[in-house]
Protein backbone atom coordinates (compact mmCIF):
# COMPACT_ATOMS: atom_id res chain seq x y z
CA UNK A 1 0.00 0.00 0.00
CA UNK A 2 1.65 3.22 -1.11
CA UNK A 3 0.34 5.95 1.42
CA UNK A 4 0.00 9.43 0.59
CA UNK A 5 0.84 12.45 3.32
CA UNK A 6 -1.50 15.68 3.13
CA UNK A 7 -0.67 18.52 4.23
CA UNK A 8 -3.81 20.62 5.02
CA UNK A 9 -3.50 24.03 6.42
CA UNK A 10 -6.50 27.04 7.02
CA UNK A 11 -3.87 30.24 5.79
CA UNK A 12 -5.29 34.33 5.46
CA UNK A 13 -5.35 35.42 2.14
CA UNK A 14 -1.44 37.48 2.75
CA UNK A 15 0.01 33.39 3.93
CA UNK A 16 0.22 33.34 7.53
CA UNK A 17 -1.72 30.62 9.13
CA UNK A 18 -2.28 32.09 12.98
CA UNK A 19 -1.35 35.76 14.54
CA UNK A 20 2.16 36.06 16.13
CA UNK A 21 1.07 34.90 19.50
CA UNK A 22 -0.36 31.79 17.98
CA UNK A 23 -3.83 32.75 18.26
CA UNK A 24 -6.67 31.61 15.17
CA UNK A 25 -9.21 33.79 16.48
CA UNK A 26 -9.78 35.46 13.18
CA UNK A 27 -11.22 32.02 11.60
CA UNK A 28 -14.36 31.63 14.12
CA UNK A 29 -16.24 34.29 11.90
CA UNK A 30 -16.64 31.76 9.11
CA UNK A 31 -18.34 29.01 8.55
CA UNK A 32 -15.17 27.33 6.83
CA UNK A 33 -17.05 24.28 5.13
CA UNK A 34 -19.83 26.06 3.85
CA UNK A 35 -21.14 24.17 0.78
CA UNK A 36 -19.50 25.54 -2.98
CA UNK A 37 -20.60 28.38 -5.39
CA UNK A 38 -19.96 25.60 -7.74
CA UNK A 39 -20.61 21.72 -7.49
CA UNK A 40 -18.41 20.40 -10.31
CA UNK A 41 -15.28 19.43 -8.66
CA UNK A 42 -16.03 19.85 -5.44
CA UNK A 43 -15.92 15.91 -3.86
CA UNK A 44 -15.49 15.07 -0.39
CA UNK A 45 -12.44 14.98 1.67
CA UNK A 46 -11.31 11.72 0.74
CA UNK A 47 -11.21 8.92 3.81
CA UNK A 48 -9.00 10.10 6.20
CA UNK A 49 -6.99 7.30 7.78
CA UNK A 50 -4.99 9.15 10.66
CA UNK A 51 -4.28 12.45 11.30
CA UNK A 52 -0.62 14.15 12.67
CA UNK A 53 -0.80 17.06 14.54
CA UNK A 54 1.47 19.55 16.44
CA UNK A 55 0.71 19.82 20.14
CA UNK A 56 -0.46 23.39 19.80
CA UNK A 57 -3.20 21.99 17.24
CA UNK A 58 -3.73 19.14 19.48
CA UNK A 59 -4.58 21.45 22.09
CA UNK A 60 -6.82 23.84 20.53
CA UNK A 61 -8.73 20.74 18.54
CA UNK A 62 -9.37 19.99 22.73
CA UNK A 63 -10.87 23.10 23.07
CA UNK A 64 -12.72 23.42 20.03
CA UNK A 65 -14.24 19.73 21.29
CA UNK A 66 -12.06 17.51 19.48
CA UNK A 67 -12.99 17.96 15.45
CA UNK A 68 -11.42 14.19 14.36
CA UNK A 69 -13.38 11.69 15.52
CA UNK A 70 -11.80 8.20 16.29
CA UNK A 71 -9.59 8.42 13.55
CA UNK A 72 -6.39 7.68 14.82
CA UNK A 73 -4.03 10.65 15.46
CA UNK A 74 -0.60 11.10 16.34
CA UNK A 75 0.93 14.04 18.13
CA UNK A 76 4.56 15.26 17.64
CA UNK A 77 5.45 16.95 20.46
CA UNK A 78 8.34 17.01 23.21
CA UNK A 79 6.04 18.00 25.80
CA UNK A 80 3.98 15.99 28.52
CA UNK A 81 0.23 16.46 27.43
CA UNK A 82 -3.24 15.16 28.63
CA UNK A 83 -4.37 12.13 26.45
CA UNK A 84 -8.06 12.71 26.65
CA UNK A 85 -9.27 10.17 23.69
CA UNK A 86 -7.87 6.25 23.39
CA UNK A 87 -7.21 7.21 19.87
CA UNK A 88 -4.08 9.62 20.26
CA UNK A 89 -0.88 8.90 20.40
CA UNK A 90 2.27 11.22 21.40
CA UNK A 91 5.56 10.60 18.92
CA UNK A 92 8.85 12.59 19.95
CA UNK A 93 11.48 11.69 17.80
CA UNK A 94 12.74 11.50 13.62
CA UNK A 95 9.73 12.85 11.43
CA UNK A 96 11.40 10.15 8.40
CA UNK A 97 10.98 7.38 10.66
CA UNK A 98 7.45 8.13 11.81
CA UNK A 99 6.20 8.47 8.17
CA UNK A 100 8.06 6.07 6.53
CA UNK A 101 8.28 2.88 9.81
CA UNK A 102 5.04 4.08 11.80
CA UNK A 103 2.41 5.39 9.80
CA UNK A 104 2.92 4.27 6.46
CA UNK A 105 2.97 0.73 6.99
CA UNK A 106 -0.28 1.27 9.03
CA UNK A 107 -2.12 3.71 7.01
CA UNK A 108 -3.09 5.32 3.35
CA UNK A 109 -4.35 8.19 3.63
CA UNK A 110 -2.29 10.75 6.37
CA UNK A 111 -3.36 14.00 7.03
CA UNK A 112 -0.79 16.61 8.39
CA UNK A 113 -2.91 19.34 9.97
CA UNK A 114 -1.78 22.73 11.34
CA UNK A 115 1.62 23.79 13.11
CA UNK A 116 3.43 26.31 10.94
CA UNK A 117 6.75 24.39 12.24
CA UNK A 118 5.44 20.75 11.99
CA UNK A 119 4.38 21.59 8.02
CA UNK A 120 7.51 23.16 7.24
CA UNK A 121 9.48 20.39 8.85
CA UNK A 122 7.33 18.07 7.00
CA UNK A 123 8.36 19.71 3.97
CA UNK A 124 12.37 20.30 3.83
CA UNK A 125 12.21 16.63 4.78
CA UNK A 126 9.86 16.19 1.70
CA UNK A 127 7.60 14.05 3.16
CA UNK A 128 4.76 16.17 2.02
CA UNK A 129 2.74 14.34 -0.96
CA UNK A 130 0.27 16.75 -1.19
CA UNK A 131 -1.11 20.61 0.30
CA UNK A 132 -4.61 21.59 0.44
CA UNK A 133 -4.47 24.58 1.77
CA UNK A 134 -7.82 26.52 2.56
CA UNK A 135 -7.32 30.54 1.95
CA UNK A 136 -9.66 32.44 4.05
CA UNK A 137 -11.14 36.50 3.05
CA UNK A 138 -8.72 38.21 4.95
CA UNK A 139 -5.19 39.28 5.48
CA UNK A 140 -3.43 39.68 8.95
CA UNK A 141 -0.71 41.26 7.94
CA UNK A 142 1.88 39.76 10.32
CA UNK A 143 2.18 36.79 11.67
CA UNK A 144 3.32 32.64 11.21
CA UNK A 145 3.90 32.18 7.70
CA UNK A 146 2.52 29.10 6.28
CA UNK A 147 5.84 28.11 4.39
CA UNK A 148 8.51 30.12 6.26
CA UNK A 149 11.55 29.46 4.82
CA UNK A 150 11.49 26.59 2.67
CA UNK A 151 15.04 24.94 1.94
CA UNK A 152 14.65 24.67 -1.78
CA UNK A 153 12.43 25.53 -4.89
CA UNK A 154 9.64 22.66 -5.40
CA UNK A 155 6.93 23.06 -8.30
CA UNK A 156 3.49 21.42 -7.16
CA UNK A 157 0.98 20.41 -9.72
CA UNK A 158 -2.50 21.97 -9.27
CA UNK A 159 -5.49 18.83 -8.52
CA UNK A 160 -8.32 20.86 -7.85
CA UNK A 161 -9.94 24.41 -6.75
CA UNK A 162 -13.21 24.47 -4.67
CA UNK A 163 -14.79 27.69 -3.94
CA UNK A 164 -16.80 28.40 -1.27
CA UNK A 165 -19.98 31.25 -0.89
CA UNK A 166 -18.58 32.28 2.20
CA UNK A 167 -15.37 33.68 0.23
CA UNK A 168 -12.80 30.69 0.99
CA UNK A 169 -10.87 28.61 -1.71
CA UNK A 170 -9.30 25.15 -1.31
CA UNK A 171 -6.45 24.58 -3.59
CA UNK A 172 -5.09 20.98 -3.50
CA UNK A 173 -1.84 19.99 -5.29
CA UNK A 174 -0.11 17.34 -6.16
CA UNK A 175 4.08 16.94 -5.56
CA UNK A 176 5.64 16.95 -9.12
CA UNK A 177 7.56 13.68 -9.53
CA UNK A 178 11.21 13.25 -10.46
CA UNK A 179 10.32 12.33 -14.21
CA UNK A 180 7.41 15.41 -14.60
Amino acid sequence: MKSTVTLHVVSSMDGFIAKKDNTISWMDSFDVYEKGVADEGAEAVPSIDCYVLGSRTYEHALQLGWPYGDTPTIVVTNRKLPCSRETVEFYSGDLERLVTRILAPRYGNIWLVGGAILGQSFLKLGLVDEIRVMIAPVTLGDGLHLFGNSATEEKWHLKNVVAYRNGYVDLSYRRLSAGS
